[in-house]
């Protein structure tokens, strides 16, 4: 077997960590339940914990707005709970990942601070400031990712500050080398504490344009979308090449960096021996509905299409990384509606898809990435109102849907679909009061369906979603396919159908084939692709050659020789 780092034959599980686990009852989840629910992940093959910020925050866009790299929120725990984390976690063989978040400070950080109270300050130019035009207005007509400009005037300065985001979260001048030295600082404290990577926030936007200027308006409220005007500019893979040697070059660790934007084709360029991180989030599989960025008042809801496009985007990305690189596999993030409604129509079953969803995640090439929930099949939210609404991005996406004239309730149907809090409910552990999450009121209410998806009744279901996730899981790492699954090459077939996704894996003799249908209806294909084949896992018990069910996904294996049996 070839030999693999310990990254890329593990399970990643990110955690949300203000929905996991409530120990205090303040409603909010924190480190401690991190550190109490570490058996159960460990059900799951999991050996690495992707943390979403635990960092000081203001709040403002969920712990994505720092105010201190080092050190901790009191609303997540102690240093000292971290370190215990950390600490637990390596006893189970589990490596804790740190989100760093590098584009951007909260505006109650200190270096902020000092940058805008003037222009002699020592950390003047630590964020990105301009003049205004001749009239006073913004520099540039460029929309923030969550609505409105994306400058923001200081009066201290009598100057503007670039936000890629909200107002709250200035940019940092990446061009200073103070500033860079500063993050990697920050970086390393956390690997001097023992973790075991990092996954890297937004880094697309972090080298800006040499001039700025204003870009063709998009929307009724005549601004642009900053993505198209400042993601990876040139120049932008030297900042990672000396990130990467400051910091990571060297080290037991795995990086995977946020790369919005970043097509399958340049993948090569940011990824692999030559690039600046071990693995890369790109997109183009999960922004299939946005076509002119992600406006979700332009996007196409799902669509008939949506099965065939998505296969081609997943083959891209394989064959993209089949010698360079390593491929994370994800369908569900904590910005991402969840999969069992994003690639099916609304009338698909959840409990079906989301175990349509998990065969291709953990068959395909790469490491998979399983979001919280996303192993119980937990589905959208849909509220009334957008006042129930945490997500600022939800919120300022309504506002834009409005002022192009859509109606409340057509604003509220975008906003069911796309808000980033989908994803963010609470965690659902028992089908008691608020789903054994918290003992207080949480801060996102549970969803209604709890009592029944949840890890107390799943575990007791052989047939439920996360004992569907448990065996996949196995399978990958232990079974006599686990090779196959782990390194094998990848090759698509019957690419021309939108209805069928298949696909080999190969290794040494060996193959494994996969065989999805994406539509509600049985469909046939050529039986005799699995001849001599044994079923190595199936969503629907009593699989046929030559036959898939509504939604039903099956993996066939053979082995070396032709003999038949059960995968162990």
């Amino acid at each position: 077997m070839k030999e693999l780092k310990w990254w890329q034959k593990t399970v990643v599980y990110q955690v949300y960590p203000k929905s996991f686990l409530d120990t205090t009852g303040s409603g909010q989840g924190d480190i401690p339940g991190i550190t109490r629910k570490l058996d159960y992940l460990k059900t799951l093959g999991v050996g690495a914990i992707w943390l979403t910020p635990v960092y000081p925050s203001p709040m403002v866009d969920n712990g994505y707005d720092i105010a201190d790299y080092t050190a901790i929120d009191p609303a997540y725990g102690t240093m000292a709970d971290m370190e215990k984390l950390i600490a637990e976690a390596k006893k189970r063989d589990i490596r804790i990942v740190m989100d760093l978040v590098f584009n951007h400070t909260s505006d109650q950080h200190s270096w902020f601070q000092q940058s805008k109270s003037g222009r002699d300050q020592e950390k003047a130019d630590w964020y990105i400031w301009r003049d205004g035009k001749a009239d006073g207005s913004a520099p540039t007509n460029w929309r923030s990712i969550f609505g409105g400009s994306a400058w923001t005037w200081c009066e201290e300065r009598q100057q503007y500050y670039l936000h890629t985001f909200a107002k709250a979260q200035p940019d940092l001048n990446w061009e200073n080398p103070a500033v860079r030295q500063a993050l990697y600082g920050a970086a390393n404290f956390w690997l001097d504490k023992g973790v075991g990577g990092f996954r890297i926030d937004a880094i697309v936007y972090i080298k800006k344009p040499a001039v700025f200027v204003d870009g063709e308006p998009d929307s009724a409220d005549g601004l642009v979308n900053i993505h198209s005007m400042i993601a990876d500019t040139p120049g932008i893979l030297d900042f990672l090449h000396e990130f990467r040697r400051e910091v990571f070059m060297g080290k037991d660790i795995f990086t995977v960096a946020e790369a919005n934007g970043v097509a399958p084709s340049e993948l090569k360029d940011w990824v692999g021996k030559q690039g600046a991180f071990d693995m890369l989030f790109e997109f183009s599989h999960t922004n299939l509905e946005f076509t002119d960025g992600e406006l979700w008042s332009h996007a196409t809801g799902y669509r008939p299409d949506i099965p065939q496009r998505l296969k081609a985007c997943l083959t891209a990305s394989q064959l993209a990384t089949a010698e360079n690189g390593w491929y994370p596999i994800f369908f569900e993030n904590h910005d991402q509606f969840r999969s069992v409604r994003h690639f099916f129509p609304d009338s698909a079953d959840a409990r079906v898809t989301a175990k349509t969803m998990a065969t291709i995640l953990f068959t395909l090439r790469g490491t998979p990435f399983v979001y919280e929930g996303q192993e119980l099949g937990m589905d959208n939210v849909a509220w009334d109102s957008i006042d129930e609404y945490n997500d600022i991005s939800s919120k300022g996406q309504y506002e834009l849907a409005r002022r192009e004239g859509r109606s409340v309730s057509e604003a509220m149907q975008i906003i069911h679909r796309y808000s980033r809090d989908n994803a963010r409910t609470p965690m659902q552990w028992t089908s008691d009061k608020q789903a054994g999450f918290t003992a207080g009121i949480p801060w996102l209410p549970v969803h209604g369906d709890f009592a029944d998806c949840c890890v107390e009744a799943e575990e007791r279901d052989e047939n439920s979603v996360l004992s569907f996730y448990r065996r996949l899981s196995h399978l990958r790492r232990e079974s006599q396919a686990a090779e196959v699954l782990q390194q094998g090459d990848y090759e698509e077939v019957m690419s021309e159908r939108g209805d069928l996704y298949a696909f080999y894996r190969r290794w040494e003799g060996q193959e494994t084939l996969t065989l999805v249908n994406f539509t509600g209806q049985e469909i046939t294909y050529d039986g005799m692709l699995a001849s001599g084949c044994f079923v190595l896992i199936e969503t629907m018990a009593g699989s046929r050659p030559g036959l898939l069910r509504p939604y039903e996904a099956v993996c066939y294996f053979r082995k070396k020789t032709d003999e038949a049996g059960e995968g162990k």
